[in-house]
This record gives structure tokens, C-alpha cells and sequence, in this order.
């Protein structure tokens, strides 16, 4: 832990206290940021989590503050108020000392940072790997940021990683769930959309929805992906027919396991998110441009949607497990083969619907995670389907009556979610702040607060404008046809573990 503090609470929540008009809570905050906060601190922290939550926090409070400036606004006297935006000044300084994990010999980012130092670390684990959704999901924090400031190093750093990612050659564009941030190959052939690989894909699809479409290698790189998706990890459950995303943790030639993260949950509304662009699918399917792999896209996103809802009404508290593993047939069915999943749950503890999930007594804890109902904020929004308000209203429920601290308020994680009462963890993370909560809300908001065709939301829920790229930023790579990359030879002990 850093001596004075990193506020880690306080910045991932300060896009939520403005849009839910917290005048005197983000004032006090303020305060802190203004008087407080340093960076200079002789602290490791790791890259990923430090610029989704840290610097994507102080971005997308710049961008309300100034998009939004009625709510929660400031006063004369406030502490931050004169001079230089207090937010935007944070984050410079913090995203300079990010910039060391970038100072690797492929460009791809280092595991952690030592923030007084300005030095990148390897991971202390995985052989020095980095995570490959880590090292791909900070692209769309430094890129606003380079629009903010017009320092082209921000973009270009970020966008040297998609390329030496690429170079690898993804199999119908899945990637493995580590890279080795020295030579940019590959660790493994574990696949799969949960832990380490799942953000990379939610990236893909909004870097290009962050420049107004101006950048189309990552929109052909997201339809690879899901191709590679739908022909590689989806499958169904018997007996009752539910659509699930496995993973391949031997890679695509070997067994699939049934296993699914609730982080995976993030899936249907990114398919959602990029089959209609952010309009109102009503709207999306008016277009010239509307084709039927979009409508294909739709039914996906809307099967994985009653699926992810499905890890909540079986456990008992009605909040999922961390992960669920499903009955499928040996062989698996191929995305293509026919599928009824029932419309409803049956509320019945003996119903038919329940055969299909399985629950192992090591994963029933629940961190309030917020993937499920962030898909069903983009569902609703998409979709205007009301029932996935409802579902919705019965996860805050939920949460409301298992996981409220009585006493002293406040909210906390579950050990066991499938027994009531539940057993508490005694552990709050900051995105049951800054995404759950909030995703809460603008699910019950009204749609155009956050319009989805002007914003693209991070991985923690942070809000950034869409922008034209203009004449300082482009594409600064091509996709390079398979063959054309001459690597370094592999070395024994590199390929370790």
C-alpha cells in the first residue's frame, strides 16, 4: 500500500458521484485530489488496473465536468477550481510515469509500474508475462488523452501493441492469455474471453468506435474475432439448449472446457454495442448498411444475455458466481446446430432449466462484478426490450438485501452467495462504484444522458467522447499478410511454465 494513499475509491468513483449530482461528496473529494493526492510515490502498481480505473477515472470526470457541467458543479471556493483542470493535470502526470512500461524492447507494456521510478516491471508470475488483455486494453485512456493534450506519444505508444499483437497471427483472431512484453510472442495457447483475454476483444470494437469510425482495421479485426468466436467457442447446454462461451485452455485444436467466467458477461452488450454502432437497433436496421450478420449478431448477444441472467436466478441470493460451468454433449454442438433456450426460469428448485448449470463449491463467491448488467444497460438501451430493466431492478434487489452492510452502511462481497443468510467477505473493490452502481443507474436513467452513438464507456465504466482522429493523429499501422513477420528464435527457458 502507498504511504499517502493512491485514492484508488475516491478516482473510480468520481464519474458516478457526477452523474448522480453528489455536489458535496465530489467536492470533498476534490479537496483530497487537490491537497492530497501524489503520485511520486515509491509504489508499484500494476499498468492495466492503474490506467482503467486511475486514469481513465480522472479522464471521463474532465470530460463530464465539462459535458455536463450542471451536474454536481463546482463552487467559487472549490480547492481544484483555479488554474489548470485539477483533473486533467492528475492525469498527465500519472499517465508520464505510465509511459515507462511501454520501454520494453517489442513496445508491449510491462506488468507494472513504479510510479516514483518511472521504471516498467515484468510480472513477478507467468514468467514475466504480461497479460494479453491488460497490455490491449489501455488504448482507448491514452489515446483521449492525446486528443486532450496533442502529445502524440500517448497514441502512438498505445498503438504500437495492437500492432506487434497483430503480427503474431492470432488463429481466427483469438489470442492467447499471455505476451511477453520483451520479444511480443505469445505465451501458451490458453483461450478464452474470460480473465487476461476478455477486454482486448471489448477493445477492439471501441477503438474503432472512438474515432467516429476512422480507424476500420479494428472494426475487421473485432468481425475476425467474433467469427473465430462463434466458430471455436460457442456451444449449447443440455438439456435445455442455453447458449454459453466456452474456452480452449490447450489451445483451438484441443477439448473445450464448459467453463464460463462472469467477466464473460461483457459479451452480449459488446456484440450488441457493435452490431448497431450505439443507435437503437430500430434505428441501426433502417440503415442501408444493415446485413444479416448483424441480425445473426443480435440473437447471439441476445442468447448470451439469458444465459449470463441464468448465473443469477440459479444461485440463491439471485447474485451469480464467479464462475459457471455448464453440461454440453460429448461432442460439443457447433454454433450452427439448432437451439431452443426457455424463455423464462422456472422458479420451481427441481426445474428442468437447472440441469444445465453446475456450480463448484470453490467458485460461489460473488465480488459484485458488473459485466451482467452492463450488458443489460446496453441491451436496454439497444433493444428497449423492458424486460431487461426488470432483470435489472431484481440483481439491485439483490445486492440490496445480501450484501448492505447493516451497521455501519456500505457494501460488501460475498464468500458464498448460494446459501442464505450469505457469507460475507468483508471486501469491497472500487468498480462495485464505478461500474455496478453506475450501470445501475443508467439502466433507470434517461437514454439520452450518455447517448451510446456519442460515448464510448471504458472497461471500468468510464465515459470518453467519441472524436475525428484530425490531421495530428491516423492509423499508424497495417495488418502485414501471415508469413511476413521474421522473429527472434524461441529460447527454452522463455517458453517455461
Amino acid at each position: 500500500m502507498a504511504k499517502k494513499g493512491l485514492g484508488w475509491i475516491i478516482i473510480d468513483a468520481l464519474d458516478t458521484m457526477i452523474l448522480m449530482n453528489s455536489t458535496s461528496r465530489l467536492q470533498h473529494a476534490r479537496e483530497w485530489l487537490s491537497t492530497s493526492l501524489t503520485w511520486d510515490q515509491d509504489q508499484d502498481v500494476n499498468t492495466f488496473e492503474t490506467t482503467i480505473r486511475m486514469l481513465g477515472g480522472l479522464l471521463s470526470a474532465h470530460y463530464l465536468s465539462t459535458e455536463y457541467p450542471t451536474l454536481a458543479p463546482l463552487v467559487e471556493d472549490d480547492e481544484g477550481a483555479p488554474g489548470e483542470d485539477l483533473y486533467l493535470e492528475k492525469a498527465r502526470d500519472l499517465a508520464d510515469r505510465l509511459l515507462s512500461a511501454f520501454e520494453s524492447d517489442s513496445g508491449v507494456p510491462y506488468a507494472s509500474v513504479n510510479l516514483a521510478e518511472y521504471k516498467g516491471l515484468p510480472s513477478h508470475s507467468d514468467n514475466g508475462a504480461s497479460s494479453t488483455a491488460e497490455a490491449t486494453t489501455l488504448q482507448l485512456e491514452f489515446k483521449y488523452l492525446a486528443k486532450l493534450t496533442g502529445e502524440k506519444n500517448f497514441w502512438d505508444k498505445v498503438e504500437k501493441v495492437m500492432e506487434v499483437v497483430d503480427d503474431n497471427h492470432p488463429e481466427d483472431g483469438l489470442v492467447p492469455i499471455y505476451i511477453y512484453a520483451d520479444s511480443g510472442e505469445f505465451r501458451g495457447s490458453n483461450i478464452r474471453l474470460g480473465s487476461r483475454g476478455d477486454s482486448y476483444y471489448e477493445y477492439l470494437i471501441k477503438q474503432y468506435l472512438q474515432t467516429n469510425k476512422q480507424e476500420p482495421i479494428y472494426e475487421e479485426m473485432w468481425n475476425e474475432a467474433l467469427a473465430g468466436v462463434r466458430k471455436h467457442l460457442v456451444t449449447y447446454t443440455e438439456p435445455s439448449g442455453f447458449t454459453i462461451i466456452a474456452e480452449r485452455p490447450d489451445g483451438l485444436e484441443y477439448p473445450m472446457s464448459p467453463k464460463m467466467d462472469h467477466l464473460v458477461c461483457f459479451m452480449p452488450g459488446t456484440i450488441a454495442l457493435a452490431a448497431t454502432g450505439g443507435l437503437t437497433e430500430a434505428e441501426a436496421r433502417k440503415l442501408p448498411t444493415w446485413t444479416k450478420k448483424q441480425d445473426d449478431d443480435m440473437q447471439l448477444a441476445r442468447e448470451l444475455m439469458q444465459t449470463c441472467w441464468g448465473m443469477y436466478k440459479y444461485m440463491k441470493t439471485g447474485l451469480a458466481a464467479e464462475i459457471t460451468y455448464f453440461n454440453i454433449p460429448n461432442p460439443p454442438l457447433e454454433e450452427s446446430a439448432p437451439h431452443q433456450a426457455p424463455a423464462d426460469f422456472d422458479e420451481d428448485p427441481h426445474a428442468e432449466w437447472r440441469k444445465d448449470f453446475v456450480i463448484h463449491s470453490n467458485d460461489v463467491h460473488n465480488l459484485q462484478r458488473p459485466e451482467t448488467v452492463e450488458s443489460l444497460f446496453y441491451m436496454w438501451r439497444i433493444t428497449g426490450d423492458v424486460k431487461y430493466r426488470e432483470w435489472g431492478w431484481d440483481m439491485f434487489r439483490s445486492f440490496a438485501n445480501y450484501t448492505a452492510v447493516e451497521d455501519q452502511g456500505g457494501f460488501t462481497s460475498l464468500l458464498d452467495a448460494n446459501t442464505i443468510p450469505p457469507t460475507v467477505k468483508d471486501n469491497m473493490e472500487s468498480f462495485w462504484l464505478a461500474e455496478t452502481l453506475k450501470y445501475m443507474y443508467l439502466l433507470f436513467s434517461p437514454n439520452d444522458l450518455l447517448p451510446l452513438d456519442k460515448i464510448v464507456l471504458n472497461t471500468e465504466a468510464h465515459p470518453f467522447p467519441r472524436f475525428d482522429m484530425g490531421p495530428l493523429f491516423s492509423t499508424g499501422w497495417k495488418r502485414k499478410p501471415p508469413g511476413s513477420i521474421a522473429r527472434a528464435p524461441k529460447t527454452t527457458d522463455q517458453r517455461v511454465g
